[in-house]
C-alpha cells in the first residue's frame, strides 16, 4: 500500500447523470488537468466552452457499434491499470504509445431508472453499462495511482484537496473513493441480476446480490449503543423508502421499522371498500379497524387497546382529513403515515412540531410478490414475501355450525390482521374491528389469554367486546385448551389453517361450545 500523493494530469470524463459535471470540468481546467470525454458528456463540457480531447483520439478507434464500443481499448485500460513506477509496465506503454490516465469521472447508464420507470426488455438491456464499469474496476484496482469518482456528491470534496495540495490527491482519498466505485459497480451487477431474476420468475436463484445506497445515517439502531443506517434498494413499493416526511423530527431505527409493518398491514384493506386504520406498537399492531370514515375506523382500532396506543404508529389506507387528524393529535404518537393529507389536515399536525408525517402517494400491493432476507450468523435467510390472500371462497367450514355472514366477514378480516402480528397469534375482532390482539408468545393460549385479558381491562365494567366476536389465529390450535380459551372469551366463530395431529379433538371441542370453526389451509407465522 503507497501513501504518496498523486498528482492529477489528464481526466477521463464519461457521465450519463451530468450533475455538476461543468462546474467540475472547468475547475479542474483551471489547475492545468487535460480532459478527455466521450458522447455527450463531451458535448455537453464544449458547450460550456472546455477544451476536450475526444476518446477517439486517444485511443484511435472510433465509436462504434450505437456507442457500445468507445472505451473498451487498450490506450485507455492501460492507461488506468498501468503500475507507475514498474519498469516492465513504463515500457510497454512507452512502447504502445498509452498515456498515463489519473483521473476517471464516471457514472453509469440509468439502469435502475430504467427499469423503475417500466421500460420495455430491449430499452432496459440497452441500459446495461458494460464500458463504465470496466473503467471505473480499472481504476479503482490501481488506486494507488488513480482518483476515481462515481457520484457528484464527491466533487467538492476531490476539488478541495486537489486545490490545498497543488494539484494531488491523497493515498486516504484514492483508497476511499475505490472502495466506493467498487460498491457502486457491486450494486450495479446486483440491480441487473435481480431484474433478470424478475423478468425469469426466479426468486432464489443459485446466487444472489443484494445492494442498497444509504439514505440516512440513524442516531443509533433498536439501542443507543448500536449504529444503525438506513439503506434504498432502489425498490418503487409504495412506503417508507417512497414516502414524504413532510414534518417532524428525523426518524429512528425503530420508527422505521414499525412504520412500515403499519402501513403493510393497512394496505391488506382495499379503500375503495372502506378506510382503515392500524396502530402499531414495537411491530404489532394494538388495534386495527375500519369504518365509515377514518375518524370512525380510527377511534375503534384506538379503542381496542388506547393504553399501548400511546407513543405508537398511525398508519391510514386513505387520505387523512381534519377530523381524523384531530383525534390522532390528540394522545403523543410517534407517525402518521398514510397515502395523502389534505391541507386541513397537514395545519393540525404541524402543530406537533416533533410528530412526523409520512405521505406516500399509493399504497403497496398485498398480493405482490418480492423477497425478504435476515442476517444470521454466517449469511442470510431469504423467502418470499407473504402474500398469501385467504378469501370467503378459501374457508372450509370444519363444524356442524356454519358461521353466518356477519362471522365469515370478521373472520377474514382478522386473520388478514393476524397475518401482521407476531407468532404466535390470537385475534378477536367484532363488526371489522379488532377487540383483543395476543402477540409473540411461547404458547398459543397465551396469546389467547393475553388478547382477551386486554378485552377486558379495555371495557373497564362493561361487557367485554370479545362477547359474540370471532377470533382468529394464525397457526392451528395444537391443543383444545387455545380454543376453549377464545369461547371462555365469547367467541362464537374461529378461523384458523388447520393441520394439527389433534385436529378432530379440536372440532370436536368447537361442536360441543357450539361456535362455527373454519379452516383455512394457510399459515401465517411472523417472526
Amino acid at each position: 500500500m503507497t501513501d504518496q500523493t498523486v498528482r492529477i494530469n489528464r481526466a477521463l470524463i464519461s457521465v450519463s447523470d451530468k450533475t455538476g459535471i461543468v462546474e467540475f470540468a472547468k475547475s479542474l481546467s483551471a489547475m492545468n488537468v487535460e480532459i478527455v470525454s466521450t458522447g455527450g458528456t463531451a458535448k455537453a463540457l464544449r458547450e460550456a466552452g472546455l477544451d476536450v480531447r475526444d476518446v477517439s483520439d486517444l485511443t484511435g478507434f472510433p465509436e462504434m457499434l450505437d456507442g457500445r464500443v468507445k472505451t473498451l481499448h487498450p490506450n485507455v485500460h492501460g492507461g488506468l491499470l498501468a503500475v507507475r513506477g514498474n519498469t516492465s509496465h513504463d515500457k510497454s506503454c512507452a512502447d504502445h504509445g498509452i498515456a498515463a490516465i489519473d483521473l476517471i469521472v464516471v457514472n453509469l447508464y440509468p439502469f435502475e431508472a430504467t427499469v423503475a420507470g417500466g421500460g420495455d426488455f430491449d430499452v432496459v438491456i440497452e441500459n446495461i453499462d458494460i464500458g463504465g464499469p470496466a473503467m471505473i474496476r480499472s481504476a479503482a484496482k490501481n488506486h494507488a495511482a488513480v482518483t476515481v469518482v462515481t457520484d457528484p456528491q464527491d466533487y467538492d470534496r476531490v476539488l478541495v484537496e486537489m486545490t490545498n495540495a497543488d494539484g494531488t490527491t491523497s493515498a486516504s482519498l484514492r483508497r476511499t473513493l475505490a472502495g466506493k466505485a467498487f460498491a457502486r459497480t457491486a450494486a450495479y451487477d446486483s440491480a441487473i441480476g435481480q431484474w433478470f431474476n424478475s423478468v425469469e420468475a426466479t426468486p432464489l436463484p443459485h446466487r444472489l446480490a443484494f445492494h442498497g445506497t444509504r439514505g440516512e445515517l440513524l442516531r443509533y439502531g433498536e439501542n443507543p449503543h448500536q449504529a444503525s443506517g438506513y439503506y434504498r434498494s432502489g425498490d418503487t413499493r409504495p412506503g417508507i423508502a417512497t414516502a414524504r416526511q413532510v414534518q417532524g423530527k428525523a426518524l429512528s431505527y425503530n420508527n422505521l421499522n414499525d412504520t412500515d409493518a403499519a402501513f403493510e398491514l393497512v394496505a391488506e384493506f382495499d379503500p375503495s371498500e372502506s378506510p382503515a386504520i392500524a396502530i402499531i406498537k414495537h411491530a404489532n399492531p394494538c388495534g386495527v379497524a375500519l369504518g365509515k370514515n377514518l375518524l370512525e375506523a380510527y377511534k375503534r382500532a384506538f379503542s381496542c387497546d388506547s393504553t399501548s396506543a400511546f407513543g405508537g404508529i398511525i398508519a391510514a389506507n386513505c387520505s387523512l382529513d381534519a377530523a381524523s387528524a384531530e383525534a390522532m393529535t390528540e394522545i403523543f404518537t410517534e407517525v402518521i403515515i398514510a397515502p395523502g393529507a389534505d391541507e386541513a389536515a397537514k395545519a393540525i399536525i404541524a402543530a406537533k412540531k416533533n410528530l412526523r408525517l409520512l405521505l406516500t402517494e399509493g399504497l403497496p400491493d398485498p398480493a405482490a410478490g418480492g423477497i425478504f432476507a435476515k442476517t444470521v450468523g454466517g449469511g442470510l435467510l431469504v423467502q418470499t414475501r407473504d402474500n398469501g390472500i385467504v378469501l370467503e371462497d378459501n374457508l372450509k367450514v370444519v363444524t356442524k355450525r356454519a358461521p353466518d355472514a356477519r362471522e365469515i366477514s370478521d373472520m377474514i378480516f382478522a386473520f388478514r390482521v393476524a397475518k401482521h402480528v407476531k407468532s404466535n397469534a390470537v385475534v378477536y375482532a367484532r363488526d371489522k374491528a379488532t377487540v383483543g390482539i395476543g402477540a409473540g408468545q411461547m404458547s398459543r393460549i397465551d396469546s389467547s389469554r393475553i388478547a382477551a385479558r386486554k378485552a377486558i381491562d379495555a371495557a373497564g365494567s362493561g361487557v367485554p367486546a370479545t362477547q359474540g366476536s370471532v377470533v382468529a389465529s394464525d397457526a392451528f390450535f395444537p391443543f383444545a385448551d387455545g380454543l376453549l380459551s377464545a369461547v371462555e372469551a365469547g367467541a362464537t366463530a374461529v378461523i384458523q389453517p388447520g393441520g394439527s395431529m389433534r385436529d378432530d379433538e379440536v372440532i370436536e371441542a368447537a361442536n360441543e361450545a357450539g361456535i362455527a370453526m373454519v379452516f383455512t389451509g394457510m399459515r401465517h407465522f411472523r417472526h
